[in-house]
This record gives structure tokens, C-alpha cells and sequence, in this order.
């Protein structure tokens, strides 16, 4: 990539612009240990969170900081 303006809003440009300065500055076998580390997941993050706050009310939430912080468990 040259020293051109990069075209943030394009993600193919940004995704070429960042790779070539990864290879630039960590090589190809830093860029590769770079990268693994990284990783889409696995799981449905909605439906875990979802069945993990089922029932729970955002004042309990709120409650249960105050009585961790020591305050006044009302809000």
C-alpha cells in the first residue's frame, strides 16, 4: 500500500492497508502469530446472554452493584 489516503468507510481497503503494515513490521510468520490469536468464537452470544439474564430485571442488577459497593441497595 503507498502512502495514499485510505478510504476508512471501503473494509477491503482497511483490511489490505492493515495486513501490509502487520507483514511490514512483524513479517509473514509474526503476522501469522498475530493473527491466531484472534477468533470469531462459537456459540450464540444472544441466546447464552439471553437464557443467562432469563427473569433477572435490570433494578436487580443495579441492586446487587449497590450491595457489592457497600451502598444503598435501593434505586
Amino acid at each position: 500500500m503507498s502512502n495514499t489516503v485510505i478510504d476508512y468507510r471501503n473494509p477491503s481497503v482497511v483490511r489490505e492497508a492493515g495486513m501490509s503494515a502487520l507483514k511490514k513490521e512483524l513479517g509473514a510468520v509474526g503476522t501469522a502469530y498475530f493473527l491466531r490469536q484472534f477468533s470469531a468464537g462459537q456459540g450464540d452470544y444472544t441466546r447464552e446472554r439471553e437464557e443467562l439474564l432469563d427473569g433477572i430485571a435490570f433494578e436487580d442488577i443495579v441492586n446487587r452493584v449497590r450491595e457489592l459497593d457497600g451502598k444503598s441497595a435501593e434505586v
